[in-house]
């Protein structure tokens, strides 16, 4: 039995968590002299009290069941969506109630699409608004809130299964919430450090901040309207690109590379393999472009470089505009737009390691065929994967690209063309963030109709939900009927 107290004490600890950026983005509105300080201010105060009153009303919840657990993750996700959508409705302009959900979810999602056609007529305020949603999401706010939370007994371990995938714990040797505190560390020095060099090589703070909460969180939001590319600076581009590809890796990896434990990222063949798969892809699109006489090898390989990993890391940020590539680059990074990260990071997608373990399985289902009474086991960086976690990852790839499908048909049902249905629906389900057609690297969804907007936001949550959840969640509720 869920117990509805229990979930809406824990919602509120979400709203209260949520309400703490509000708060900064209305001092940093104030600081700044801007109109948005209204907006902001009454919505972090409203956040606050909706968050503080089951604290006062419901006493000590005890234990938290599982169903609980999902109940918490699944609506907890939903409600900051819905509460992170309140400053740019009442901010207007571009912000229709369709266009605020959109860029609500696409924040806390951390998939970085976008409805807004100037993004630099935001004042900083409502700025950094918009990039805190995706320093919440991207580590999660589920997660965020299990450091801090006074009821830990059995809130933990049930939420904490929720949110880590069972194919994320392997590389994990910690548990509950000695992970939630691996995560944070990662995530935050990460944060940190690159806000740094961002800095150095000539970014202002609040710009450098800003981007720094969007890279790490594999976002992709920019503060500028043609992303990275405004800059015109190669050592901002290659800094970024590394915190991309770095963030799009497993965390439990980075802290143990990083505390020399001996299972770490160059020790990890998944970790290698993955980066081998990035390298040919930008390979094969630089010759491309070079072969298309699109740009001269070297500015074709910095390109490709960086759109293959921002892709694939599902951060979504742009040099260049990419709707004009051949046909065959395309392809290349709507593949890498499926597949994307690593699990145990902040990318969305497949995740490589499930595209890995399903070739494993295959090659192994090969052999059992020619070798009907041979034991084949399926291994991960030397761990053996249970018949469990296999058959998970399979039905899990199976749904996603039916949800894709789905979504495409949907989309071209409304009259939009094929190939901006197709890839708006692999960049929102997969929290990617651009597309092609008129959704391109440098383009926006602000023109698609309202209700592609809506069927594109539940994508973006059932991404970041990683499907299975909702559909449990769904199904349990079907159940107590």
């Amino acid at each position: 039995m869920i117990r509805s107290k229990a979930v809406v004490k824990y919602l509120g600890y979400i709203l209260q968590f949520n309400a703490l950026f509000l708060f900064i983005s209305s001092a940093i509105s104030f600081a700044e002299g801007e109109d948005s300080l209204n907006i902001l201010l009454a919505s972090a105060v409203a956040s606050t009290a909706v968050g503080l009153t089951p604290h006062f009303l419901i006493g000590k919840v005890g234990e938290i069941s599982f169903q609980e657990g999902l109940t918490i993750s699944v609506l907890g996700w939903m409600t900051v969506c819905v509460a992170g959508m309140i400053p740019y409705y009442l901010w207007g302009d571009e912000f229709t109630l369709a266009n605020a959900l959109f860029e609500s979810v696409s924040g806390y999602t951390t998939t970085g699409s976008s409805i807004l056609k100037d993004v630099e007529a935001l004042p900083k305020g409502l700025l950094f608004w918009r990039s805190s949603t995706s320093f919440i999401g991207g580590l999660g706010i589920i997660l965020f809130v299990l450091l801090v939370l006074p009821e830990k007994k059995g809130a933990i371990s049930s939420i904490y299964r929720v949110e880590i995938s069972d194919l994320s714990k392997m590389s994990f040797t910690a548990r509950g919430k000695q992970v939630a505190r691996i995560l944070a560390t990662v995530y935050l020095s990460l944060i940190v450090a690159l806000t740094i060099l961002l800095r150095v090589f000539g970014m202002n703070f609040f710009d450098a901040v800003c981007h720094s909460f969007t890279t790490v969180a594999t976002s992709g939001f920019s503060t500028k309207n043609l992303s990275i590319a405004s800059y015109e600076n190669i050592g901002i581009e290659l800094v970024i690109l590394f915190f991309m590809l770095i963030s799009s890796m497993h965390f439990g990896l980075i802290y143990a590379t990083a505390t020399r434990n001996k299972h770490n990222l160059f020790t990890s063949r998944v970790t290698g393999m993955y980066v081998l798969a990035i390298l040919l892809g930008v390979l094969a699109v630089a010759f491309q472009l070079t072969r298309e006489n699109v740009f001269e090898f070297w500015v074709a390989l910095r390109h490709a470089a960086f759109q293959v990993v921002s892709l694939a890391s599902t951060t979504g940020y742009a040099t260049v505009d990419t709707a004009g590539w051949p046909l065959f680059s395309i392809i290349l990074l709507l593949y890498f737009s499926i597949q994307c990260g690593m699990v145990g990071s902040t990318a969305g997608g497949v995740k490589f390691d499930r595209v890995y373990l399903f070739f494993v399985s295959l090659r192994n289902q090969l052999r059992l065929i020619l070798h009907p009474n041979g034991v084949y086991a399926v291994k991960m960086n030397g761990k053996r994967v249970e018949h469990t976690i296999e058959f998970q990852v399979m039905v899990f790839i199976i749904l996603y690209l039916l949800t894709l499908s789905v979504t495409a048909l949907l989309l071209a049902g409304m009259g939009i063309d094929g190939m901006t249905s197709f890839s708006a629906s692999i960049a929102t389900i997969g929290n990617v963030g651009p597309g092609f057609g008129n959704v391109s690297s440098l383009g926006n969804f602000g023109q698609l109709p309202d209700a592609a907007k809506c069927i594109l936001s539940a994508n973006m949550l059932l991404g970041r939900l990683e499907i299975m959840n909702v559909l449990a969640l769904f199904g349990l509720f079907l159940r107590k009927r």
